[in-house]
């Protein structure tokens, strides 16, 4: 009979102690430690080792595209890297109700439809539930089949039985092998798992779309190690409340990881966003104080959004810094080139900045757009410049720098049909476009000089 003992598994990493600690020392997280039960016979049977493989040269190998399935939704296949890569992994993650198993199923019936029998493994919710939602989505394909199961063993034999060329998991959290003592969801579930999923969808060239549950601060849960097996992470992004919805690439073996997806959601499920910059910019109101047109690479897309800026007096000690859609870091870098060239004194403002449309906008190219709504709510001036588009990297002697790209933006501020656009002057050298007036500034006071 075989041996059984108590261990305690940090679930960020797996690490494994014959005691509970209160900081796990691999990954160094605190509070991670969960009991599980551990199996430690061993079989008297030695393994052989037989493999068919051997070592090649690598200019002897041979290199070839990846084959990929059209998903049927021009969004997702952008940020997958072109579509669906035959025999890859990939895990979507998000907050609950963000809209994860809607995209999926529209995927599932595209697919089916178009390239043969999908399977939709469901361990959370009936096939009922499924039949309702897809009613709903007008998914009626008849080479799509549900299941409602969380045993391992029952699935593998159900990825046999039906020989689909598409799989979907949700979610990986409820799975569990019958061998294992631990609760599905826990350390060593998520991990056994896993390596099944991964070992069927290698073997039989079967693309695999697994769900994962997300914690409370908006981090994967489950061990890391699920991350690190995966070939692609995608993470679905946005508020319940609001009707836009940005799919997101963390990691990405087979395409960039740059990419975003814009869906829409509505009754009938996610409608695409082929233009961005146009859904972005719907609602906004010209020449008001405190709000900016800035312009953002994603991948190798340029967006327009808007950012709005709020600078309010206060008496307190401590004015706010609240920040919607940048980092805070680098808003505080903003207000203390401001603070220190401009002499505004923003210690005694709290200072609110929002970014329409709930894209969180990451590198510098929103510094100059972000600075001058800054300057516009502090002094309660609009900007004189009619259907303006600010781009450029603030540095902190106040210059203003390069950025890559810039004729992209130009080109889609231009197509948006927008009038001005402020750039750094040493991109005007590759400015081309005379249907809008491009204004090239070296300073932060030269920028805000041209238009106000």
């Amino acid at each position: 009979m075989g041996k059984l003992k108590n261990i305690f598994v940090c679930e960020k990493c797996g690490y494994e102690s014959p005691k509970w600690m209160g900081r796990c020392p691999d990954c160094g997280a605190w509070n991670t430690f969960v009991e599980e039960v551990k199996d430690t016979s061993k079989s008297n049977i030695a393994s052989k080792i037989e493999t068919q493989s051997m070592p090649k040269s690598i200019v002897n190998i041979k290199s070839s595209e990846y084959e990929r399935l059209d998903t049927g939704i021009r969004e997702l296949n952008r940020v997958l890297g072109g579509g669906l890569v035959k025999g890859s992994l990939v895990l979507i993650s998000g907050d609950p109700g963000i809209g994860k198993s809607t995209l999926l199923l529209q995927t599932a019936s595209n697919i089916a439809s178009k390239y043969g029998k999908v399977l939709y493994v469901s361990g959370e919710e009936s096939e009922e539930q499924i039949k309702m939602r897809g009613d709903r989505l007008s998914t009626s394909s008849p080479n799509l089949f549900i299941v409602s199961e969380t045993d391992i063993d029952s699935i593998k034999k159900h990825v046999e039985d039906v020989d689909p060329v598409f799989v979907i998991v949700d979610s990986i959290q409820t799975l569990f092998n019958s061998q294992i003592s631990s609760a599905p969801g826990s350390v060593s579930q998520v991990r056994h798992c896993s390596n099944e999923l991964m070992r069927i969808g290698k073997g039989k060239n079967i693309p695999f779309f697994i769900v994962a549950h997300v914690t409370k601060q908006g981090e994967l849960a489950g061990p890391r190690v699920l991350e690190h097996m995966v070939d692609t992470v995608l993470y679905f992004e946005g508020e319940r409340t609001q009707e836009f919805r940005i799919l997101r690439t963390m990691k990405n073996r087979f395409g960039t990881t740059s990419e975003i997806g814009v869906f829409e959601m509505r009754d009938i499920g996610l409608k695409e966003i082929y233009n961005p910059s146009e859904v972005f910019l719907e609602e906004t109101n010209f020449n008001q104080e405190g709000s900016a047109v800035i312009g953002v690479i994603e991948g190798t897309r340029p967006l327009l959004v808007e950012i709005q800026a709020l600078v309010s007096e206060t008496n307190s000690p401590m004015p706010r810094r609240t920040a919607v859609g940048i980092e805070n870091s680098r808003l505080s870098l903003i207000l203390a080139v401001l603070e220190k060239k401009l002499r505004i004194p923003f210690y005694k403002y709290d200072v609110y900045i929002n970014v329409v449309g709930g894209l969180n906008i990451e590198g510098t190219f929103g510094d100059l757009g972000l600075a001058l709504a800054l300057v516009s709510s502090a002094t309660g001036r609009a900007f004189k410049l009619n259907r303006m588009v600010v781009v450029g990297e603030v540095g902190l002697t106040s210059e203003v720098r390069p950025i890559s790209y810039c004729e992209k933006l130009v080109n889609e501020a231009s197509k948006m049909g927008f009038e001005n656009i402020v750039i750094p002057r040493r991109n005007m050298e590759k400015i081309l476009n005379d249907n809008i007036n491009s204004l090239g500034v070296s300073s932060l006071k030269e920028a805000i000089s041209k238009v106000f």
